[in-house]
């Protein structure tokens, strides 16, 4: 995010119109919590993880008087335009704000599930992606030298994608995600098969939507009475300098953020579609489930098992 933040400062800057940070989300703008920034308050954290800005859940601002207040704080502190880097939550919320009070929004899609519509990628997906992967890097090793089954459940409530991409990058023989019903008999079948004809390790991805890791280690075990351990990576994935590709498309994002409410627009968030910078209505990406591709991923991860 900080990437998206540096870029909303600077671009602001450019164009000779004045940046101010919001600290801890919806809470901050409750509370007022405001900052005017410059281009040295950007300076130095396009490699860190995380927000230089904080972030918080805020069930106060789900009460109209408080979202009355946000509005007030914001007419009187001379802020005519704001940008809201989040998932699903903070875009339904910049969706309610901005049509109770018709005030300017831009959201950017920022969320390690990547899984918001109208978008290819989200900020912060592929950093996440290459967390878990190094994390699979370092038990393979293990994995090998033991000779035992390892279940790593990665984060992932309601999409697939971070197990996905991470099965099929870490060369894992098993995915197991909330959008296909995982059926244990197979999965038993396949590994029995496999220890019969020699193969000693085995990686299952399990994101946390779909079973808990415990609960499926354990019915591998018990099933196949072979050795197996579980590894919960948890919010490891949350952190880390994030990759390239993130701090490019963060850059990207926050820049046409803030020339789109130059433009007048509002109401929107940014994406990315084939490469070219996209703007869609927060009803249609908070209205509309994101289909992911995970048959195809599915049957690569087994074919090449």
């Amino acid at each position: 995010m900080n990437s998206a933040v540096r870029a909303v400062v600077r671009t602001a800057l450019y164009n000779k119109v004045k940046a101010v940070g919001v600290f801890k989300g919806y809470q901050g703008l409750i509370k007022g919590d405001f900052k005017n920034l410059d281009r040295r308050s950007v300076s130095g954290i396009i490699n860190l993880g995380g927000t230089i800005l904080k972030t918080a859940r805020s069930k106060d601002f789900l009460l109209k008087k408080n979202r009355e207040k946000a509005y007030l704080n914001l007419i009187n502190y001379g802020i005519d335009g704001l940008v809201v880097i989040g998932g699903d939550g903070s875009f339904r919320g910049a969706y309610k704000f901005g049509k109770e009070f018709n005030f300017p929004i831009i959201g950017i899609p920022g969320t390690i599930d990547n899984d918001i519509v109208g978008t290819d990628f989200t900020l912060g997906a592929d950093t996440a992606v290459n967390v878990a992967l190094d994390a699979v890097d370092k038990i393979r090793d293990t994995v090998d030298s033991m000779e035992r089954i390892f279940v790593i459940e990665v984060m992932g409530r309601n999409c697939g994608y971070i197990a996905l991409e991470t099965g099929l990058a870490g060369g894992c023989e098993e995915a197991v995600i909330p959008e296909n019903k995982y059926n244990i008999n197979k999965i038993c079948g396949r590994i029995v098969r496999g220890h019969k004809q020699g193969k000693v390790s085995w990686i299952i991805i399990v994101a946390e939507g779909a079973v808990s890791g415990y609960d499926i280690a354990s019915e591998i075990r018990e099933k196949t009475s072979l050795e197996v351990r579980v590894t919960v990576l948890g919010h490891i994935q949350r952190g880390g300098r994030p990759t390239a590709r993130d701090r490019i498309l963060g850059s990207k994002f926050g820049s046409f953020a803030v020339e789109l409410l130059l433009k007048g627009v509002k109401g929107k968030t940014v994406g990315v579609k084939a490469d070219k910078l996209t703007a869609i209505d927060f009803k249609n990406a908070v209205d509309n489930k994101k289909w992911l591709n995970s048959g195809s991923y599915l049957k690569l991860i087994r074919v090449l098992t």
